[in-house]
């Protein structure tokens, strides 16, 4: 008799929770490595939220089940959170709490796609969105974008991939992992296209506070009102305040579809830790100081990284306008000699540069985008420098 089921046969592992797995590992066996490969703030959550984590703990109302949708308080501050930071008003009732963004992802995902519905997907992707899509049946359809645009999809190109069965585009601003951020003009030429083709758009705002110089986020139903109907926003708390560990995200959509994902996630895993849920409001209601100050690191970082990686031998980087990502093309890597091996993919230069110098990033297969890397800068500023170093030291320098 067959073992596990097919369509968890079939997905593939998280690259990015792979890599970090497997740097974590070597770090614990004594090896140097310097990783960057998670998403994940080395700064540690604020004291604040941490002080309401605490409180909560000792709370014996926080000790039972609370509604499957979340804290009814954590509703109405992530409302309020969404009007301060977009501009977008909504009722408490279209928020639902998440064990993390992935899981608002998945929630989002499942409640709106059939098998057999197409999902415009621009790419590179984060490598979650296809696999999601996969176990609702629905079909991914990539959208090739590169470096002449700025790594942004296009409405022509939209107008393209569209067929009688495309149910969804999957948009991301800023991107993980091409650190684009798409202007107010660009987010409403979407929203418009959209709208006028009856197609839902799940817009990911994860990394809505993190954008450096002239760039600025815009939320894709204000630009353009009249999707809001046809708009689901995920989020959370993960990037924005170092809370990756705490799981806690959210989904904002119409009342139809978060009547749907209540009555999965009521099945799926009820309600989200109170103690984090807490800890979330803190964070939501709480001054943006402190995310001002972690801003301004990944800024540095960001500026870092990227002069250091275009002075590295056949590596080309766009310089990211938001999240904390390069996105570096090494075809100029591929075809030629490092060291001993003759290198023809952006994966055997991840694993030789694991293997030979410690160094870990995700290969560009993992976000549909070969001859690509991802770098996170976030990560302390004197392992960033030393990681690229060696990097240098094993390619060369230009």
């Amino acid at each position: 008799m067959p073992g596990v089921s097919q369509r968890i046969e079939s997905m593939s592992e998280s690259a990015t929770m792979a890599i970090t797995a497997k740097a974590r590992a070597l770090r614990a066996a004594g090896n140097p490595v310097i990783g960057y490969g998670a998403g994940e703030p080395d700064f540690p959550t604020p004291e604040p939220i941490v002080a309401a984590a605490i409180e909560a703990a000792a709370d014996p109302a926080m000790h039972k089940y609370t509604p499957a949708p979340g804290l009814p308080v954590l509703r109405e501050g992530v409302a309020a959170k969404t009007l301060r930071d977009s501009g977008y008003e909504i009722e408490p009732s279209q928020v639902l709490i998440t064990n993390g963004g992935k899981h608002a992802v998945y929630t989002a995902i499942h409640c709106l796609v059939d098998p057999g519905d197409e999902v415009l997907l621009p790419a590179p992707y984060w490598v979650t969105y296809p696999s999601v899509v996969d176990l609702a049946g629905g079909t991914t359809v990539p959208i090739d974008t590169d470096e002449n645009s700025g790594f942004k999809v296009t409405v022509e190109q939209l107008e393209d991939a569209f067929t009688a069965r495309t149910k969804m585009l999957i948009f991301v601003s800023p991107s993980n992992p091409t650190g684009a951020v798409y202007s107010a003009e660009e987010v409403a030429a979407i929203g418009n296209w959209a709208a006028e083709r009856g197609v839902w758009i799940l817009t990911d705002e994860i990394y809505e506070h993190l954008v450096y110089g002239d760039a600025a986020f815009s939320s894709l139903p204000v630009e353009t009102p009249e999707l809001a109907e046809r708009c689901v926003i995920v989020n959370g708390v993960a990037k924005t305040y170092a809370m990756t560990g705490w799981r806690v995200g959210w989904m904002i959509a119409p009342a139809e579809v978060v009547a749907g994902a209540i009555k999965l996630q009521g099945h799926l895993t009820s309600n989200v830790s109170n103690v984090a849920q807490m800890a979330a409001l803190a964070a939501v209601s709480g001054p943006l100081d402190d995310v001002a100050m972690m801003r301004e690191a990944f800024d540095r970082r960001r500026r870092i990284m990227h002069r250091m990686l275009n002075q590295t031998r056949g590596i080309d980087c766009v310089e990211p306008q938001g999240a904390f990502y390069c996105f570096a093309s090494v075809r100029g890597v591929l075809g030629t000699e490092v060291g001993s091996r003759r290198l023809a993919t952006a994966l055997e230069l991840a694993d030789m540069c694991l293997d030979e110098i410690g160094v870990a990033f995700v290969p560009g297969e993992a976000f549909g985008a070969p001859g690509y890397v991802r770098f996170s800068y976030a990560l302390g500023d004197d392992d960033l420098v030393t990681g690229l170093t060696r990097l240098q030291d094993l390619l060369g320098t230009v």
